[in-house]
């Protein structure tokens, strides 16, 4: 049988011919079409799901977790941000061009033309990471402003192939869904701009001090440059590495056609002005006392909040100053400063915040030695005292207790006035024995002392504990004629778009005193200062104010005001050992002098209230005031308020030519008759004891005495 010749074609894998290139090449590109395929129609059904599942645009905008909360001084400056700084949400309208194009140049110049990811970005991507491989760098200038967003909402920053393949994906979802406008404001609203701040709003609020609507050419590309690395190109950390930066992002923008050659060189980086970084050392103190009490003025909400407060950063700064000067070494120092109204416009818990955040203004509980004797002495005028009444400076004793002078020695008569004013302890003890301890208290406690108050006789030389913004309370309400002061920090609380949520407003004030009691003790103060020895206080206008020390100078004190401003100081340790350089008060009344200085320099000098017409039941125990006629139609009483019978006819009156004196009323009253003679009785053998005669069996003329004026102190007495 003839053998069937073989035909010339190769036929397939059954004859065992090899396959040549272009075989090969015809099937790899033929499974590669199918892998594409069945990738693209993987890839379209991922997105999508991916498109199915993304919130829509409001929901985006608002999906920040976290709150924000910026504290303001009295003057707007932030004085510390808790929280992420998210600013206000601003749409593409509204933000200039030059902030867009700034960073479309930037971070994705082919933004406008690709489906959110970008090839030849992913290109060059890929060559600069060949190029460093074995660095351990990372791969960089991938990402597109989609895939940032897609990042940034969510997904986490973490470099893995995984978490780009999920980038890639959602920034498809976001291109399919959102216009290009809608992304881009999106990143411009939610890109990390350092320093706590996300979004252009806030960024610009925080290096600027405006909102991003007012960004100028030079502050958009200042801003733009940051996203790269925030920390490193922040203008408040590195101002040349962020002027530097920015003059990068000018010459991008000119390349793209952004702006044109003369306005990049109109811009001038160089020039912009940052707006004033606050201290937050300094005043941590205050904002840690000021945020606790946001939970009962507003409803709690998730939105980024201001918080408007009475703290003035000049008058803090000098608080500070004064404090960390004139605070004796390893000694720790507190300060609060009260306005009028109660605003407190300084507080100091400690000489650095950063070393210890315990604030020994509001928490530390401390004894107030001599500025304790203030509420002494003002039970003392309430009950009757006078300024210029006369008291004796002499051993006491009370319940076996014996308290010393600090000079150790006495020194006899002298009036209220200078006993307050060189603290003499012997009076205010006998004063306090007088008054009673209670009544002292209950001073104490209606001037605004919220820590518990002992009523031992040692209680007046400020045995009891207090806290030094207790003590600013009750010198305030003296320093406005006795009516009550309540501190608060918050003026009020807004929205970040501005809208009240919060407003402070002052309850109705109690008269704790009479406005005549407030300036005595006023006037004893003042005395202090000007004579006494509170005069290291003196700052060159009027000043009242008390100074404190402890036993063994374990606490210096000086509470005082001036100008409507009362400031409290107090120094110790906190473990309250008796230490050295407290002695008399005299460093917490330089603290104050240096503080007041400043915080008061641009106020007028005012000048204070201590002559006051006292109240007709004082003004009755003076002779002058008891000698008066009594008006017409009235009637004469006793002591007692008891009506004296007058001898003759019913309505009677003394002669015109005859004064209403003393021996009118003793005639009237029959207490100037003598009395009439008895028959003397035979004189017993002997005086009988406790008898004592003038010889003629009658009894001497009673002892006169004392002057009204003169008041022997602690015999008898008011409580």
């Amino acid at each position: 049988m003839a053998k069937r010749k073989a035909s010339g074609k190769r036929s397939g894998s059954g004859s065992g011919t090899p396959l040549t290139w272009k075989d090969w090449l015809r099937r790899i590109v033929k499974a590669g079409l199918a892998v594409a395929l069945v990738g693209a129609i993987a890839l379209g059904t991922w997105v999508a799901i991916a498109v199915n599942q993304l919130p829509d645009y409001e929901a985006l905008k608002q999906s920040q977790n976290e709150q924000t909360i910026r504290i303001r001084s009295n003057d707007g400056t932030v004085i510390v941000s808790m929280g992420p700084n998210y600013g206000q949400w601003m749409t593409l309208e509204k933000i200039p061009a030059v902030m867009t194009d700034a960073m479309i140049a930037v971070e994705d110049r082919r933004f406008r033309s690709h489906l959110g990811v970008d090839p030849v970005g992913m290109a060059r991507a890929v060559y600069t990471a060949w190029e460093r491989r074995g660095s351990g760098r990372r791969w960089q200038g991938a990402s597109t402003i989609t895939q940032q967003v897609a990042r940034n909402l969510f997904l986490t920053n973490n470099y893995s192939v995984g978490r780009k393949i999920n980038e890639a994906v959602l920034s498809f979802a976001l291109e399919w869904k959102f216009t290009k406008d809608e992304i881009v404001e999106l990143y411009l609203n939610k890109v990390y701009f350092g320093g706590g701040s996300y979004g252009v709003d806030a960024a610009s609020r925080r290096f600027f001090g405006h909102p991003a609507s007012e960004l100028s050419l030079s502050e958009a590309a200042i801003i733009a440059g940051l996203v790269k690395a925030p920390s490193r190109y922040s203008p408040t950390a590195d101002a040349q590495a962020a002027i530097d930066r920015a003059s990068v992002v000018l010459q991008v923008m000119q390349e793209t056609g952004a702006i044109t050659p003369a306005q990049a060189a109109a811009a001038q980086p160089t020039e912009v002005k940052l707006a004033r970084q606050s201290n937050q050392n300094s005043a941590r103190y205050f904002t840690d006392w000021a945020l606790p009490q946001l939970d009962t003025l507003i409803d709690e909400t998730n939105e980024p909040i201001d918080v408007w407060t009475t703290l003035d950063l000049g008058m803090q700064k000098a608080a500070t100053a004064a404090v960390q000067n004139d605070t004796p070494k390893n000694l720790q120092g507190a300060l609060v400063s009260l306005d009028r109204d109660g605003a407190v416009r300084a507080m100091v818990g400690g000489r650095d915040y950063v070393t210890s955040n315990y604030n020994r203004a509001t928490q530390s509980l401390r004894q107030p030695g001599s500025a304790w004797k203030v509420f002494v002495y003002m039970t003392a005028l309430e009950a009757g005292y006078r300024p210029d009444d006369r008291v004796v400076d002499e051993p006491v004793s009370i319940n076996g207790w014996s308290p010393k002078n600090s000079s150790g020695r006495f020194a006899g008569e002298m009036d209220v006035r200078t006993a307050f004013a060189y603290s003499v302890n012997t009076i205010a003890a006998q004063i306090g024995n007088e008054v009673g301890y209670s009544s002292i208290a209950n001073m104490a406690r209606r001037f605004g002392i919220s820590s518990p108050i002992n009523t031992q006789p040692s209680m007046v030389l400020g045995s009891s504990e207090v806290r030094v913004i207790d003590m600013a309370r009750a010198f305030a309400a003296i320093q406005r004629g006795g009516v009550s002061v309540t501190p608060y920090a918050i003026t009020k609380v807004t929205t970040a778009d501005g809208d009240l949520l919060y407003q402070h407003r002052e309850t109705s004030p109690d008269q704790l005193v009479d406005k005549w009691v407030a300036a005595g003790i006023t006037d004893l103060m003042q005395t202090a200062v000007n004579t006494g020895t509170g005069r290291a206080a003196q700052i060159g206008r009027p000043v009242a104010g008390k100074t404190g020390t402890t036993n063994s100078n374990k606490d210096g004190w000086f509470v005082g005001f001036s100008s409507g401003l009362t400031t409290a100081v107090w120094m110790g340790r906190d473990d309250a050992r008796a230490v050295g350089g407290l002695q008399g008060g005299r460093a917490p009344a330089t603290a104050w002098a240096d503080y007041m200085r400043v915080a008061v320099a641009k106020r007028p000098v005012e000048q204070f209230d201590t002559e006051v017409t006292l109240p007709d039941w004082i003004l009755g125990n003076e002779q002058d005031s008891y000698l008066d006629a009594p008006d017409e139609g009235g009637m004469l009483v006793d002591e007692n308020g008891m009506p004296i019978e007058l001898p003759g006819e019913p309505g009677e009156r003394p002669p015109a030519d005859r004064p209403i004196d003393q021996q009118w009323i003793d005639d009237m009253t029959g207490r100037g008759r003598p009395e009439p003679q008895r028959p003397n009785p035979a004189p017993p053998r002997g005086d009988a004891p406790g008898a004592t005669t003038n010889g003629q069996g009658q009894r001497p003329p009673p002892a006169p005495q004392p002057a009204p004026e003169t008041r022997p102190v602690g015999q008898g007495g008011i409580y």
